[in-house]
């Protein structure tokens, strides 16, 4: 779990901290941190100059390629006059101390004294900004007035890497002059920026941007998360965050302000079959979707439900959409209804008494807004069983809200312009602070509220536990059809049991995932899928060490919304979700599995002994060297290799010298490789 905490919380442990060590002891240990992060930039930029990435992975491998590392690297400080400045300049002057040709921007009134007294004392400089004029120079109507000086931009155009201390967590609005224009040059520049503790002129509680903002490549943030970064906007202008411990974890107080959980606490949510468990014991679902007119919410809902793993999925719908579910899902048990819009059953009984025993109900994908559509979501909302309401069922609860709050567990799943037509509100303002409407709603309508976007944010109804975020989103979920699968398989896991805040989590992180699958090659190497190289720019000390499920994407922590889009990477429809559903429950459960030893059906494996590990892990070895024949030989001995097993692989290697390969060669490279092995924390 990746827990952030607000700034008062941070702030509250730092004090405490500060008044148990020296002076200056946090500034060093964060200066430290900083300065290794960057060393590690520069180091892996010279190792990966030729390895290819994306968006701002290229641009970083593309500044950084021309360096031979440390020594000699031009790294600009832009310092301002806070803690955050001193924390850059005495990185700078770490930075300095092993050849680099560290710079510093004094983009304040004043400068940190000790942080320039130690850059300058190692053969750094530092320069001023021209300051503006007058008011109009700074004036957001009247463009490029304000010039920040030839030395300022010729410094910040010749780097290799900026590290923005300009602002910090205690910052507020849209960047100022000369703030801003700093901010510009350095977006324009080809160096990798690194932010400290935050991109200054993003929100640390929050994640929004009001203004003009760095936009970082990466965020080394100390201590503890802070919200701002896992939520869009903020997120978005993070890019990867490294987490840099400085000792302030045992002096957080309380719970987490959002929370961010990873793989294997996902694997602990989902609900496994056990030896006794049948149809009814796995979880009954209800669900009111389609209609004459939009059947395939119908189709995709149930499709999402069903590989969701509910033992049976109940729905209701018209008759056209019934038909389509038949030919498509035949495990589906499907209530039709009548042309007036009444459940058509031989028995005659009311809705939804008619339809059958159920343990929970999705209302909403494609049902219409329609008064007898009004009638069947009331009679949901009446029953006491948990209930998810999405699409269409929020919008007749915009004209409904006597409906809500009910007594019974609830999950609304809106996007920011059915949220605002719930709360009144504009849809832009949601997408601009997705925390604080998500908040607003949960506790407006005592429901928990899963706000769908480039951030899919979960806020609980008490208001009291965290936020959770999700991390696995994809761009190409942007695609009509795939919020109705969510719905569905989110509603599969409020059947089994799940409460609302953790089966809205769990399935957001496995709909994620599963469209990530399904839009990525697992064969290119370096991309998205399975095995990509992730890292800084696909190289370095850092490849592979990535926040995704998957490999592929940026190392570190990685941003929380939506990841960037990849060369191998292809368009999806929402069915292809669906279809990814299996693969994304077997990769959480697989690694879970080989860390904890456990098995789906809560048996726990055999432990072997130090030789029996020692020696299949040199049959499998010897079985991707040779193609099998000599692993299997190889196991059956124990792992010893005899004289013929020798001669074979001196023989093979030779095959392999003359161009020819081993055919487990040659099959390896169209292989998927393995998932890695989990988050960095």
């Amino acid at each position: 779990m990746r827990d952030a905490y607000q700034v008062a919380k941070v702030r509250a442990a730092e004090a405490a901290l500060l008044a148990i060590v020296p002076d200056g002891a946090l500034m060093q240990r964060a200066a430290a941190g900083l300065a290794s992060v960057c060393a590690s930039l520069l180091r892996s930029g010279s190792e990966g100059s030729g390895s290819e990435g994306s968006g701002s992975d290229r641009r970083g491998s593309a500044a950084l390629g021309g360096t031979s590392g440390v020594y000699g690297a031009r790294v600009v400080v832009l310092a301002g006059t806070g803690d955050n400045g001193g924390d850059a300049l005495y990185a700078g002057s770490l930075l300095a101390a092993r050849g680099a040709a560290v710079t510093a921007i004094q983009a304040g009134q004043k400068i940190h004294p000790g942080g320039s007294a130690a850059l300058t004392s190692r053969g750094g400089r530092v320069i001023a900004v021209t300051q503006p004029r007058g008011p109009d120079d700074t004036r957001p109507d009247i463009a490029a007035r304000y010039d920040a000086g030839y030395d300022v931009r010729q410094a910040i155009g010749r780097a290799d890497l900026i590290i923005d201390g300009m602002l910090g967590i205690g910052g507020s609005g849209g960047l100022r002059e000369p703030y801003a224009t700093l901010a510009q040059i350095a977006a324009t520049a080809s160096a990798t920026t690194v932010a400290v503790d935050l991109p200054s002129g993003i929100d640390a509680d929050t994640g929004a941007v009001d203004g003009p903002a760095v936009r970082a490549d990466v965020t080394v943030t100390f201590g503890a998360l802070k919200p701002g970064l896992l939520v869009d906007p903020g997120a978005s202008h993070a890019g990867v965050v490294e987490l840099v411990d400085i000792g302030l974890r045992p002096y957080l107080e309380g719970t987490p302000d959002v929370s961010a959980p990873q793989r294997d606490d996902i694997a602990a949510l989902l609900p496994r079959p056990g030896i006794e468990s049948d149809k009814y014991r796995r979880g009954v679902l209800g669900l009111l979707a389609g209609s004459d007119r939009f059947t395939g919410a119908a189709l995709l809902s149930t499709g999402g439900a069903v590989r969701g793993g509910a033992g049976m999925v109940r729905l209701v719908t018209a008759p056209t959409a019934a038909a389509a579910v038949r030919g498509l899902w035949p495990e589906v048990v499907i209530t039709e209804l009548e042309r007036d819009g009444r459940v058509r059953s031989e028995e005659n009984t009311e809705f939804p008494q008619g339809v059958g025993r159920v343990q929970a109900w999705v209302a909403g994908p494609g049902m219409g807004t329609t008064d007898a559509a009004a009638a069947r979501l009331a009679a949901v909302l009446a029953t006491s069983l948990p209930v998810l309401v999405d699409a269409d069922g929020l919008s007749l609860l915009a004209r409904r809200r006597d409906l809500l709050p009910r007594p019974a567990p609830t999950l609304l799943t809106p996007h920011a312009g059915e949220l605002g037509r719930l709360l009144g509100k504009d849809p832009a303002d949601i997408t601009a602070r997705r925390l604080e409407h998500a908040r607003l709603a949960a506790t407006q309508f005592g429901a928990c509220v899963l706000l769908k976007g480039s951030t899919t944010v979960i806020a609980p109804p008490d208001g009291l536990d965290p936020v959770f975020v999700n991390t696995t989103g994809t761009s190409w979920l942007a695609t009509a059809g795939t919020g109705d699968v969510l719905s569905g398989l989110a509603g599969s896991l409020l059947a089994q049991g799940l409460l609302p805040p953790q089966a809205a989590i769990a399935a957001a992180y496995l709909h994620g995932l599963a469209a990530r699958l399904a839009a990525s090659d697992p064969l290119a190497p370096g991309q998205g899928g399975y095995g990509g190289a992730g890292g800084y720019g696909g190289g370095g000390p850092h490849a592979g060490r990535t926040s995704s499920p998957v490999r592929g994407g940026r190392g570190g922590y990685g941003g929380a919304g939506s990841l960037p889009v990849r060369e191998s990477e292809a368009p999806i429809g929402a069915h292809d979700v669906i279809t990814g559903l299996p693969m994304a429950f077997r990769v959480v459960w697989a690694l879970y599995i080989d860390r904890h030893g456990q098995s789906c059906a809560g048996q726990r494996r055999p432990r072997r002994d130090r030789g029996q590990r020692r020696g299949a892990a040199r049959a499998r070895g010897a079985h991707r060297r040779h193609g099998g024949g000599e692993g299997r030989r190889l196991r059956a001995r124990g792992g010893r290799l005899g004289p013929r097993g020798a001669a074979r692989r001196r023989a093979m290697a030779r095959r392999g010298a003359r161009g020819g390969g081993a055919p487990a060669a040659r099959r390896r490279h169209r292989q998927p490789a393995a998932v890695p092995d989990g988050d960095r924390l």
